[in-house]
Formats: structure tokens, sequence, C-alpha cells
């Protein structure tokens, strides 16, 4: 991986480390699944790879602060990282920055650069138990659910984001196989909320 060596191992130090305080959806194994797919799309479209890293390493970053608006938790630490961003131009942090804010899935515009696409479409979560562990995850320590409310609003909530007509199925900007099978899988195991309670139990060991 052609990276700036001081650059990596600063993020990896400093900024990547902070995934150990985010929860199982979003620690550091989600960063290195989102970065690998990042890199791959942005050796094929032959982008900044320095700036792709340095995207991936911020988009989770803020989870543990404000799980609802991290993206601008993550975009204001990296606004305010001025060695990190003594490694690009000004044209670059502005990218770098917008590619952070506009990363989830649920937002309504598309990305504003091509960067900003990278990093979003390699957000995609292409493994259905990995869902279903991360919707748990981001739940189950909610007082305000029990265990069967958790069940259906994860059901509900991945029907809203994957289902036919869900709000990330359009947010993958690039030819990507492994989304396409992913959501197939989606929408066989939404069919029928019995069979995807069993599985959500099965894999989250609640039975």
């Amino acid at each position: 991986m052609l990276i700036n060596k001081e650059l990596k191992q600063y993020l990896d130090k400093n900024i990547v480390s902070l995934y150990d305080k985010n929860d199982d959806g979003h620690n550091r194994d989600h960063f290195d699944y989102v970065l690998k797919r990042a890199i791959n799309f942005g050796k094929q479209l032959n982008l900044n790879l320095d700036a792709i890293y340095t995207i991936v390493a911020f988009h989770d970053v803020g989870h543990y602060v404000d799980k609802n608006n991290h993206e601008v938790v993550s975009a204001k630490i990296f606004e305010n990282d001025h060695f990190v961003k003594s490694f690009f131009n000004d044209e670059f942090n502005k990218i770098i920055k917008e590619a952070i804010l506009d990363h989830r899935a649920s937002n309504i515009n598309d990305p504003r650069s091509i960067y900003g696409k990278v990093v979003s479409t390699a957000d995609r979560n292409v493994d259905l138990d990995s869902i279903l562990k991360r919707t748990y995850e981001y739940r189950k320590n909610d007082s305000n659910y029990n265990c069967e409310e958790i069940i259906e609003e994860s059901y509900n909530h991945i029907i809203k984001k994957f289902g036919k007509n869900g709000y990330a199925v359009s947010k993958s900007y690039f030819k990507d196989l492994e989304y396409e099978k992913f959501l197939k899988e989606v929408l066989y195991i939404t069919s029928d909320y019995d069979k995807f309670e069993k599985k959500y139990k099965k894999v989250n060991n609640l039975d």
C-alpha cells in the first residue's frame, strides 16, 4: 500500500486507535473493512491514496462521542488536526473534510467529490451477519428497548436502509457485485419476520 509512512503512522497511533472506543459495529474491524474496499476503489480510479487513507481514518472516529452526528464530530476532529492537514494542500483538505461529512448513506445529497463517493461506497456493508450484529450493538445498551423491541426496530431499520426502496440501495457509486449480492440476501431474510427473528437471535447469541 503506497501510503506516506509518516502520515500512516500518525493516523494509526492518534486517530485509528480511537476506534477502540466505538461500539462493535464501528470499531477497528470496521475501519479495516472500509479501508480495504476504499483502497481497492481508489487504485482502480488512480486516486490519491493518502487522501483515501485519511478520509477512512476519520470517517467514524467521532462515533463514540455522538453516534447520531458522528460525521460532524469526525470532520471537526480532522479540521482541528493541523499535522494531518499539513500533508495536503487547501483543495485536498476541503475534499477530505467534505468526504467525511458526506459518507453516511442517510445523507439526502450525494457526496460532493469522487473521494466522498469512494468512501461512501466502501462504507456499505456487504455481509448480512455483520449488519445484524451492528444493528444489535447500536441498540443493546439503550434502556428504552427490550430484546423483542430491538429485533423489531432492527428489522424496520434494515428494510428502510437496504430494502427494495431503501435509502442506501442507490448509495453505491461504483460497480460492486458484493453489495448487489448482499442486497438480495436482505430482501430474502426480511421477506419473513419469523425467519429474520430466528437468524437475528442466532447471530447475536440471543437464543
